[in-house]
């Protein structure tokens, strides 16, 4: 899984390193980079795994393919998408459109989300961190727990 945080710096030709743990989870699955496109949700990047972008893929497929959004999803989702490919030293280029959706200048923060991950301008990350654990706070009840966890 891909967890905890890790803050990097681009280096002068527009590269970073990905942390070692999260290369290694996506090198465990079979792949040598990561899908990245940019957040609805947040102002942030969002890196997923090539088998977790066919899954959505496969989902905006099901839909009828003459409502607008089937459209929609495809060109937010898949259009917007780059598969990142790591260079010998661990290193990928992050597109400038992806880093300015992102307001990312040098430094950016990875932060696990279990099956996928999120890049982060760091201070705009803390700032949602603590938005995020205000709500969780709240919604907290809304956590269910399946039975295999009951033990």
């Amino acid at each position: 899984m891909f967890l905890s945080s890790y803050e990097n710096k681009l280096d002068k030709k527009g590269r970073v390193s990905v942390p070692a743990s999260f290369r290694s989870y996506l090198s465990n699955l079979g792949y040598n980079g990561v899908i990245c496109f940019p957040s609805f949700n947040n102002q942030c990047i969002e890196a997923w795994p090539q088998d977790r972008i066919e899954k959505i893929s496969n989902a905006i497929d099901s839909l009828n393919p003459f409502e607008e959004k089937k459209d929609y999803f495809a060109t937010s989702i898949l259009s917007e998408s780059i598969n990142l490919q790591f260079d010998s030293e661990g290193r990928v280029l992050i597109t400038s459109k992806l880093l300015k959706h992102a307001k990312i200048k040098t430094s950016m923060l990875f932060v696990g989300q279990g099956k996928t991950f999120q890049i982060w301008e760091p201070t705009i990350f803390e700032k949602f961190k603590v938005t995020a654990k205000r709500k969780s706070n709240i919604h907290r009840a809304s956590l269910k727990w399946e039975k295999q966890f009951n033990n």
